[in-house]
């Protein structure tokens, strides 16, 4: 039996019409709002606790009903394009500095291109990881395993793809933000969800996963990087395996060997990641830490 109990509404704007003055007036002053159906006022900063629990729960309570329980957590530059969008771009912008070669926007555009153009590796070997992670059946030591990703364009739309490939489910945790960044295509529309606060789309992201593979990235990636390296140092959550793709790429980026002989980290903490250039020894990196972790 549904024993929810259905909220009290105003009455309907023809009733309040043919009520007393005196009465109306009180029906349609903005404290009769029942609090659950008031937007202005869930908004304010004193309710902040509660949209928090409510930008939490929304999902949480989805991934329950639909069987998500184990997962492996992808990250990764936005602006990385699949090979053939990245070509496309390339010509393009080769084709407009032909027109003008003494263009200086238009230089920096044939650098970017081209830059682009050597990071769409990138592209394609998240789309086979997210087949190799969607095509794999688990195991007593290594669960089925779910890809999940921020939702967005780049290396999550390609990790996203690779599952969709294979008909499994597949994750994204959108984030609202000041310019539109719209879910790429290749999700689950079930497990498609937006988040307010980076806070919690970062809990989401990071609550269920088995493992966390890194791609080439901007500020984003970066800090998503040093706080699963920074909770795994302190032991705020269970050791989980953590790649890195793309060794040139990151120790041009940060000198993790540095922080170490300076004193900043311990050496142990240089075993917290491990590198990878190529999907099917990022997957062998996740079982075989599982297998001399289980």
């Amino acid at each position: 039996m549904n024993t929810s109990v259905k909220p009290e509404r105003r009455p309907a704007r023809k009733t309040r019409q043919a009520l007393p003055p005196r009465v109306r007036r009180l029906v349609e002053s903005p404290t009769y709002v029942q609090a659950d159906e008031d937007g202005a006022f869930l908004r304010r900063p004193e309710m902040c606790g509660v949209r928090l629990q409510l930008d939490y729960w929304k999902a949480e309570e989805k991934l329950q009903q639909l069987g998500i329980r184990d997962t492996v957590v992808v990250y990764g530059s936005t602006r990385i394009e699949a090979p053939a969008r990245a070509r496309r771009r390339l010509a393009e912008a080769r084709a407009r500095l032909k027109a003008k070669p003494s263009d200086a926007q238009r230089q920096r555009a044939v650098r970017a291109a081209d830059a682009n153009m050597r990071h769409s590796v990138y592209y394609e070997i998240a789309r086979e990881f997210g087949r190799l992670v969607g095509a794999s059946e688990g195991s007593t030591r290594l669960p089925r395993l779910t890809i999940v990703t921020g939702g967005g364009p780049g290396i999550m739309e390609a990790a996203n793809r690779g599952a969709y490939d294979t008909d499994s489910p597949t994750v994204g945790m959108n984030i609202a933000l000041p310019h539109d960044q719209l879910p790429n295509a290749y999700l689950t529309p079930e497990l498609c969800f937006r988040f307010h606060y980076f806070a919690i789309r970062k809990l989401h992201l990071l609550e269920k996963a088995k493992a966390a593979v890194f791609f080439p990235g901007g500020y984003g990636t970066c800090d998503e990087l040093f706080e699963v390296l920074t909770l795994l140092q302190t032991r705020k959550i269970e050791p989980i395996p953590v790649v890195l793709v793309g060794e040139a790429y990151w120790r041009s980026l940060v000198d993790f060997d540095m922080m170490a002989e300076e004193g900043m980290i311990a050496p142990d903490d240089l075993t917290l990641f491990r590198y990878c250039e190529n999907a099917q020894d990022i997957w062998s990196a996740i079982c075989q830490w599982h297998d001399a972790n289980a």
